[in-house]
């Protein structure tokens, strides 16, 4: 069997605005939600659990490969919505999108802190 990857748990300090967050943000469907989770799908069928966990929520990263198109509904979203952006990791650029590896991208942080990423093109 081909290794791909299924699943992943983001701690989050409300599981439901996270899930909505991603959902309105990234268009995709809500999934069935159990337990601790609320869960949504990305299209390549990867499920994204949210689940608040009872210890102190350390900072990850997550990045995700949008196409031309999401990427302009996304970054207006984030401007309506006031989300503070950098063109960059370091947060130096505020206000900006980058112009890497042939593409687009654009950095800030979800409802739970956490570091996101989206990005038009792959690194590699």
């Amino acid at each position: 069997m081909a290794v791909s990857f299924n699943h992943t748990i983001v701690a989050s300090t409300d599981r439901a605005e996270s899930a909505r967050f991603y959902r309105e943000l990234l268009e995709v469907a809500a999934a069935p939600s159990w337990g601790v989770f609320t869960n949504i799908q990305l299209s390549d069928g990867v499920l994204i659990q949210f689940a608040e966990p009872p210890v102190e929520i350390q900072m990850q990263h997550y990045a995700f490969l949008v196409d031309d198109e999401l990427f302009d509904r996304a970054y207006a979203r984030l401007r309506e919505w006031g989300v503070v952006h950098w063109a960059d990791p370091q947060m130096r650029r505020p206000g900006e999108i980058n112009h890497e590896h042939g593409g687009r991208g654009v950095y800030f942080k979800d409802p739970a802190g956490h570091a996101i990423e989206l990005i038009t093109r792959p690194y590699l």
